[in-house]
């Protein structure tokens, strides 16, 4: 959905999580060559991007993808094209997403548009370390499969970028959007508002002439349990 122009190379920034690499659980058994090695696999850092931290989506995507770009949200503009490391910068898009999303700048700037809070979630990122043994080629087809089938099939942006200074550690920045797309390519709500209903299945009055309500996600996108799965998917 995107295409790469060579970019000077950026440094990663520094975790409050660094990369692990460990070897994979043992339940996880594949056919090996004897003259093959295993290949090690990454713990998966995953981390929301929030306004009321002072971040921004557009500057993280700068930053990852080695560019230059203006979060018109508050006019401030981010240019990393002198950062070194980037090797390659690709956005994917689920198929209801607006075509002007492949373009980074759109489709981050349109993120910030829509949240309005102060306290807004931006974006979603999982950085995971890429194994050595593969080529770059591999790395990026690797990368492409993981990112289609356990995010852009499920109806989010993905703006990934792959980082490599030639230290030995080979890694990618995945940037994912945490708000839904409806089918005509607007913005969903990230959440809705349901009724409490008492064992017969009515709603509840809350005493002062209305009925007691909670508010529940419109996706499964924030469970807990897909961090093990995400996990467990890149290890597999």
């Amino acid at each position: 959905m995107g295409s790469y122009t060579p970019q000077t190379p950026c440094a990663p920034r520094a975790a409050k999580h660094p990369l692990r690499v460990c070897s994979a659980p043992g339940r996880l058994k594949y056919p090996r060559r004897k003259e093959v090695p295993p290949i090690d696999f990454c713990h998966i850092p995953v981390s929301i991007i929030k306004r009321s931290e002072g971040r921004s989506a557009v500057a993280a995507a700068a930053y990852r993808s080695g560019t230059k770009l203006t979060n018109e949200w508050d006019g401030l503009t981010h240019d990393y094209t002198r950062k070194g490391g980037v090797v390659h910068a690709e956005i994917m898009l689920p198929a209801h997403a607006p075509p002007e999303f492949a373009d980074r700048s759109t489709l981050w700037n349109s993120v910030e548009q829509i949240e309005k809070a102060r306290d807004s979630q931006l974006a979603r990122e999982i950085e995971a370390a890429l194994p050595r043994e593969l080529s770059r080629e591999q790395q990026l087809a690797l990368v492409r499969a993981y990112v289609k089938d356990n995010f852009v099939d499920k109806g989010m942006c993905a703006d990934f970028a792959i980082h490599d200074k030639g230290t030995g550690n080979p890694h990618v920045h995945i940037m994912l959007t945490v708000r839904p797309l409806k089918e005509n390519g607007a913005w969903g709500a990230k959440c809705r508002k349901a009724y409490d209903l008492d064992e017969n299945g009515q709603r509840i009055p809350d005493g002062k002439g209305g009925w007691k309500n909670h508010r529940e996600d419109t996706t499964d996108w924030n469970d807990k349990g897909n961090v093990e799965i995400w996990r467990a998917a890149w290890a597999a």
